[in-house]
């Protein structure tokens, strides 16, 4: 098996594991994302008293909304990203190489370096994706109809009508809407922003491998093995925590645009574009706009990205260690 496979395959178990533990934050962090009633921004609800609000008023399941799709681009997108990574990275080392027998340079990969192939993997990722997540960014979005208590409040008529359940909001449903909204092109909705954010992985990873760079070197100093799980975690973390403040303003507006659009009404609510949505948001928002449920973020962020590093790291081991085990016995078994 190969070393980019492993990794790969490694990425996508960790990414899977991380997404399970944080989902419903990402779900609240969406829903702040694209909210555009004034009304409900002055209440100013905090994280937890928003995720009460939506189990009291749609059930615990709609903090969940979309999770499948989710899991499937989670895995997806870490098992794509990693492969390549992996692919870019031992293409770069090979290049250090050279440069190094050339008399230039130690032969290890630099910042620039780490960035390029980082960027490049983020792009793959992101063009060969980017439909799974318009499907779970309209899942995590969409309102439930409200629950018997509040449709006391109603006309009897009204109250008959309302509690008629629409059909459930599933994966085939969302495909189909965006489909008849936008026909093939709408499941790359907000792609632009989500390959500029290409720059939020880049830095993650060139900030964590700096790091990691910098802590095997003390390891070794010391005499000690390889960094433990415990350090990996909050290298993830701090990796993660730097790279989502800067790139997070896009990130809101791949939301905005990527969740359903209203038609009618204010036109606020209307994006053309990129573009129309960044001066929408300038004009009607603020520089707040940008940062809209950005705590919640960095929380679910910087969790989702330990556990990620985590895992992903553990697992690789494990799988080295049982190949290597195999080989051995294979070894063992072959006549003298």
């Amino acid at each position: 098996m190969s070393d980019a496979l492993i990794n790969g395959l490694a990425g996508a178990g960790g990414g899977i594991i991380a997404q399970l533990i944080t989902y419903p934050l990402q779900t609240v962090n969406a829903r702040q994302q694209t909210e555009r009633d004034l009304k409900k921004e002055r209440r100013k609800l905090g994280t937890v008293e928003q995720m009460y609000q939506v189990v009291k008023q749609e059930g615990w399941e709609r903090l969940y909304g979309g999770l499948m799709p989710s899991l499937v681009g989670t895995a997806a997108s870490q098992g794509v990203y990693y492969y390549f990574y992996q692919i870019f990275r031992k293409k770069a080392e090979v290049a250090a190489l050279e440069r190094r027998k050339e008399g230039m340079g130690d032969g290890t990969v630099g910042m620039f370096s780490s960035l390029v192939v980082a960027a490049l993997s983020g792009c793959i990722n992101v063009l060969l994706t980017n439909p799974i997540w318009v499907v779970v960014t309209r899942m995590q979005t969409h309102t439930k109809i409200s629950k018997k208590s509040e449709l006391d409040m109603l006309a009897p008529d009204d109250a008959i009508l309302a509690a008629v359940e629409p059909p459930p909001y599933g994966t085939g449903h969302v495909v189909q809407e965006v489909y008849d909204e936008a026909g093939f092109w709408g499941f790359w909705k907000g792609v632009f922003p989500t390959l500029i954010m290409v720059s939020n992985p880049s830095l993650q990873f060139m900030l964590y491998e700096t790091m990691l760079k910098k802590l095997n070197k003390r390891r070794m100093l010391k005499g000690k093995s390889s960094p433990t799980a415990l350090e990996i975690f909050l290298l993830g973390a701090l990796a993660k925590l730097g790279a989502t403040v800067v790139t997070y303003p896009l990130l809101v507006v791949k939301a905005r645009l990527q969740a359903k659009q209203a038609t009618t009404g204010d036109k606020r609510h209307q994006y053309r574009g990129t573009l129309d949505a960044i001066l929408k948001m300038i004009r009607y928002e603020g520089l707040y706009g940008f940062y809209k449920g950005m705590s919640t973020k960095i929380v679910q962020s910087v969790l989702a990205a330990a556990v990620l590093f985590m895992v992903k790291e553990e697992l690789v081991k494990g799988a080295r260690f049982l190949l290597a085990r195999d080989g051995v016995d294979a070894s063992r078994l072959k006549p003298s």
